[in-house]
């Protein structure tokens, strides 16, 4: 069975997308409350037994860590896949939310789009969900960088990554990207061509 490490992703109550249905789950966190099968900080990845997933999924979370950090972070991604396997990874698009700005004349305290969990400010994307961090008093829910398009392909190719195939939409960047070749079975499983 194909294993998907998912980064951060705080419970596995959260459910992941419908491409890792038949994936054996792992969860990484740092916070202990998800109860995650690897307690664990990211950037410490590399120290985790190499070459032992098929695919890694980091939804909004890779803008929690300082940008010198995230180099690490992609790095124990890249030595814990297995060759072929890949990153699935989620990232709030901070073009689109300062064009956004712009375009309407909003404030950084003004609501973006509503969401499940209600408002969405700009402060929101761009230092991380306010009213979470101030209920919670943790630190780490804190956002630490930001991307755009074009900046988080330009770290996964400096981490190694190949085969990236990235796209825009709902103020997120999704890229999938490759440890050396791609697995053809991921590439259909994400139809890739």
């Amino acid at each position: 069975m194909k294993k998907v490490l998912n980064v951060g992703g705080n419970s596995k109550a959260i459910p992941l997308p419908p491409q890792y249905a038949d994936f054996e789950h792992l969860l990484l966190d740092i916070d202990p409350k998800g109860q995650p099968d690897v307690l664990c900080d990211a950037r410490e990845l590399s120290n985790l037994p190499h070459n032992q997933f098929d695919m890694i999924y980091c939804s909004h979370n890779l803008e929690h860590y300082y940008s010198h950090d995230v180099k690490r972070v992609l790095k124990g991604f890249w030595d814990v896949l297995k060759n072929g396997g890949g990153v699935h990874i989620v990232v709030p698009d901070i073009l689109a939310v300062v064009q956004t700005m712009i375009d309407k004349g909003l404030d950084i305290d003004d609501e973006l789009y509503q969401s499940a969990l209600g408002p969405i400010l700009i402060s929101d994307v761009l230092y991380g969900y306010g009213k979470q961090i101030e209920e919670s008093g943790v630190e780490f829910f804190a956002h630490k960088t930001g991307f755009t398009h074009n900046s988080l392909v330009k770290k996964l190719l400096q981490a190694g990554f190949t085969n990236i195939h990235s796209s825009v939409g709902g103020y997120a960047v999704t890229a999938v990207a490759f440890k050396n070749e791609m697995s053809p079975e991921l590439a259909t499983l994400f139809n890739i061509g």
